[in-house]
């Protein structure tokens, strides 16, 4: 608290020259006569106001969502209008551009191989032919188990673990022919993994995507999609959407800022991948997997 007497021939004076050296907010302690005038003591506060912040407005979650274990403050983002209209307005839904190669990545166990043998049986059935690569020659397994599905739709399957071998595997690529390439486990959090990773997209200008499986916590989503939106990936393609009931880590992933795609929905090589869109995300958060109608 700041102190100060003053002094002048009237009590007038003596307020006016209060408020011109302390301002408004000075507060008279005293007022007395003395010898030549009047004698005021005024005292002006000078400790910070408090500040009362306003309380956050509550984040609301529409109650479809709310069993979908969403992180935080992100069912906000879903509101004021139907499920399937909120979801094409805050998420992106794209086609797998196949003009260009397919590299399949994500961590280790997200369901790439099966992923890429469900594409090309949709492909192979469509009267196409792709080309199939697998660069997970790493993984105990991995080349047996694609190879397995390819002698099954009559394809070559091609090995290159390498950027080198990569780009010879695709060279023989004709215009427009769909290249499909089986990418390795990869923590894009370890910097010699996602470098080599990167070294693999630029091989043989992929495009590539994010296999990832649902069911995780959707924080630790969020943060794997941001890692390999960072190395290049910008189509979302979840896996396990016939068994996971709570899909927050889905959605956490997508607002990362990945376009879903196709989902995952089943083990059947021949029918296992479903183009997503908004009305049907929006059925499948709500009812369960969406059921085909019968007649």
């Amino acid at each position: 608290m700041r102190l100060r007497v003053f002094h002048a021939p009237s009590a007038t004076l003596a307020l006016s020259a209060v408020r011109e050296a302390l301002g408004e907010d000075a507060v008279v302690l005293s007022t007395r006569r003395v010898g030549g005038g009047v004698e005021v003591t005024a005292a002006l506060d000078l400790a910070e106001p408090e500040l009362i912040e306003p309380e956050p407005e509550p984040q609301v979650t529409p109650p479809e969502l709310a069993r979908h274990n969403l992180a935080p403050g992100l069912g906000a983002g879903f509101t004021g209008q139907s499920l399937a209209a909120a979801l094409a307005a805050r998420l992106s839904f794209e086609a797998l551009p196949l003009d260009r190669p397919i590299l399949l990545v994500g961590p280790p166990g997200a369901g790439k191989t099966l992923t890429c043998a469900k594409l090309a049986a949709r492909a192979k059935m469509a009267g196409h032919t792709p080309i199939v690569v697998t660069a997970d020659g790493a993984r105990a397994g991995a080349v047996e188990q694609l190879a397995a599905f390819t002698r099954l739709l009559r394809l070559t399957l091609a090995v290159a673990a390498l950027p080198e071998a990569l780009a010879k595997a695709l060279g023989a690529r004709e215009e427009g022919q769909m290249a499909l390439v089986d990418g390795f486990g990869c923590d894009p959090f370890d910097e010699a993994q996602a470098e080599r990773l990167h070294r693999l997209i630029r091989a043989v200008d992929a495009v590539p995507v994010l296999v990832l499986p649902a069911g995780l916590d959707a924080e630790e989503s969020a943060e794997i999609a941001r890692a390999f939106h960072m190395l290049g990936a910008r189509h979302l393609l979840p896996t396990r959407l016939d068994m996971t009931r709570r899909l927050g880590g889905v959605l956490s992933a997508a607002c990362t800022g990945l376009a879903l795609t196709e989902a995952g929905i089943g083990p059947q090589v021949a029918h296992g991948l479903q183009q997503l869109s908004p009305q049907w995300l929006a059925t499948r958060l709500t009812d369960g997997l969406p059921r085909e109608k019968t007649a």
